[in-house]
C-alpha cells in the first residue's frame, strides 16, 4: 500500500537526517516517505512499501486462471426457457 506523497513534504539535509535518524524513521512509519538531500536526493520508505514496489506483477493470463470461477460457481441459464420473440427479424 504505497503512501501518497504530500506536495509540501519536508526535505531533510543529510546532516539533519544523520543527527535525527530515529525521528526520520518514525516519520516514515507514521507519515510516509521521507526525502533526504537536495542535489543528490534519496527517499526513505518502509520495507513493506519497498517490497510492494519491487515484487514482479503477475501476468494477466495467470491472474485470470487463478481467479476464474469454477463450474460450480457459474450461474448457468435455464435451458427450459420458452422461445423469445426476436425483434428485427425479417
Amino acid at each position: 500500500m504505497p503512501a501518497t506523497l504530500k506536495a509540501d513534504h519536508k526535505t531533510w539535509t543529510i546532516t539533519e537526517a544523520k543527527a535525527r535518524l530515529s525521528e526520520v524513521l518514525r516519520l516514515v512509519k507514521e507519515e510516509g516517505p521521507q526525502f533526504i538531500g537536495a542535489k543528490k536526493s534519496f527517499v526513505v520508505i518502509t520495507k513493506q512499501e519497498w517490497l510492494s514496489l519491487t515484487q514482479p506483477k503477475k501476468p494477466l493470463g495467470l491472474w485470470l486462471i487463478d481467479n476464474m470461477p469454477t463450474v460450480d460457481e457459474l450461474e448457468l441459464p435455464d435451458r427450459n426457457e420458452p422461445e423469445r420473440e426476436v425483434p428485427f427479424q425479417s
